[in-house]
């Protein structure tokens, strides 16, 4: 057994030396891995500051080049300005001797300039002197040559002068006289075109205007209605002014369409006589006296036709016949015109062996295009021409018409004697007055441009002209396109229409509301 123990002590002992052992060279291994340790760090310090060191000097390079680069460039900049500096101070040098230059030069103009005033003053004192010595010569000589005073010499003097002067204001007079005759033609002038447009106004009061009578003043302020509303229903249906003034028992109508004057005027006359005078019995009135009007035209045609012996015309054309009665050209009676050409057309005709009853036929309807020359574009004897061809007129008699003004070749006998007659009819003294027509003329455009504005109903041409009444359809035009269509009208007029002042549109948009009682 003891044999057995000691192995096992001896095993024990021996471990614990090879621990002993053990932890000795792990303490020296230990050892020797941290002085490894330390020597690599102090390595890499070493290896760090260098590596420091490196990009610090880097730095320092770059930084040494940007400043050095930053040097130049600011370098380079004041060598721009120091030069550009020196440029201008150059300009100014220059300029400044220039200036000087300048001052010299003018310096030396100026005392040239004085040493020529001085020389020039002595030369005056010296001629004045002259002068002086001739002047007292030549009055010593006088007085010796001519035994003269000195009073006596003067006055030959003054004498002399006293003659230029008389030539001169004869002279002078004389242009006076010319430049006054030639303001007193102007001035003439202008007092004949106010005596002329004084006559014109005259003319036309008479020939626009109708005066119809009243029974007693009470009826114009019936006329006139509550608030206006009588004479306005009137006014617009009818499309003629009515001037109730100062006038006793008298009320005037005022158009410078005839037409619309004359049934104005018979319609007004019948409200007179009912003496019920309110809108609804205005406008059955008004109706009434344009279907009698109808009759009225047919009468003078009829009559007109009856003085000329002539017949076979179809209603229609008497009726605008009858119409001529109510127009003028250029002042003169259109149906008067007409039948008088017609008559001196006859007389031409038999004396030269042509066809009486087509001559006079002609003369009358020669100027039938001026009834419809305001509703149809072109010359009223074209348009007249137009209207006979559609109611089976005679074609010699349309070519007459149609070539009466030279609208289109003369071809025919009856085409001289037309165009005659018509000449020795207009140009005898008083037959015409080329105002009135141009009037006439000018109110018609007013209309025609009016109802050519689409949406419009109606047009009137009201106070001479000053005034145009549009009358629109209520269901069709609101109050923005009514507002827009006077704009419209007013503007076509400045394009196309010459006339003086203003003129005035009024577009009437007027609703009724109708109801029945059953």
């Amino acid at each position: 057994m003891f044999k057995g123990e000691v192995p096992y002590v001896l095993y024990v002992v021996i471990t614990i030396i090879m621990l002993i052992i053990g932890l000795i060279l792990g303490w020296i291994f230990q050892g020797y891995i941290y002085r490894s340790k330390i020597g690599s760090i102090d390595e890499y310090q070493k290896k760090r500051r260098e590596e420091l060191e490196k990009e610090s000097e880097a730095e320092k390079r770059e930084m040494r080049l940007q400043l050095k680069e930053e040097y130049e460039h600011k370098v380079q900049e004041l060598e721009l300005k120091y030069k550009e500096r020196q440029r201008e101070l150059l300009e100014i040098e220059n300029r400044l001797i220039k200036k000087e230059e300048f001052v010299d030069r003018r310096s030396l103009n100026i005392e040239k300039k004085e040493r020529d005033f001085a020389k020039k003053e002595e030369d005056l004192l010296l001629l004045q002197r002259d002068v002086e010595d001739k002047k007292s010569r030549i009055e010593t000589e006088l007085l010796r040559v001519a035994n003269l005073s000195v009073e006596d010499a003067r006055n030959i003097v003054i004498k002399r002068v006293e003659d230029e002067l008389q030539k001169e204001f004869a002279k002078k007079l004389g242009q006076m006289e010319e430049e006054l005759k030639e303001r007193v033609a102007d001035k003439a002038r202008v007092l004949l075109s106010q005596a002329m447009e004084s006559c014109a106004i005259e003319y036309v009061s008479e020939n626009t205007v109708s005066v119809v009578p009243l029974p007693s003043d009470e009826l114009k302020g019936r006329i006139i209605g509550r608030e206006g509303r009588n004479i306005r229903t009137f006014e617009t249906l009818t499309g003629v002014d009515l001037l109730i003034d100062d006038t006793p028992e008298a009320v005037t109508l005022s158009c410078f369409d005839p037409v619309r004057r004359e049934i104005a005027r018979r319609a007004l006359e019948r409200l007179i006589i009912d003496g019920r005078i309110h809108p609804a019995r205005i406008e059955e009135f008004v109706n009434e006296a344009e279907g009698e009007f109808e009759q009225v035209l047919l009468k003078e045609a009829d009559d007109a036709l009856v003085m000329l012996s002539l017949y076979g015309f179809p209603h229609e054309l008497k009726r605008l016949i009858g119409e001529m009665r109510f127009r003028t050209s250029y002042g003169q009676n259109l149906l008067q015109h007409s039948i008088e050409v017609a008559n001196i057309a006859g007389v031409l005709a038999s004396e030269l062996g042509e066809n009486v009853i087509l001559a006079k036929r002609a003369g009358l309807l020669h100027d039938i295009g001026k009834v419809l020359s305001s509703d149809l574009e072109g010359p009223h004897a074209i348009v007249g021409g137009d209207i006979l061809r559609r109611h089976g007129e005679n074609d010699e008699v349309v070519h007459s018409v149609q070539a009466h003004h030279s609208d289109i070749k003369q071809e025919t006998v009856l085409d001289v004697i037309i165009q005659v007659a018509d000449t020795l009819s207009a140009t005898r003294p008083g037959a015409r007055r080329e105002n009135l027509e141009t009037y006439i003329k000018r109110m018609e455009d007013l209309e025609r441009i009016a109802t050519s504005v689409q949406g419009v109903k109606k047009a009137f041409v009201v106070q001479a002209g000053r005034e145009i009444r549009i009358m629109v359809n209520p269901e069709e035009i609101n109050e923005d396109i009514a507002l827009k269509i006077s704009h419209d009208v007013a503007k076509k007029i400045e394009e196309e229409v010459i006339y003086p002042g203003i003129i005035k549109v009024t577009v009437v948009r007027e609703t009724r509301y109708i109801d029945y009682a059953k």
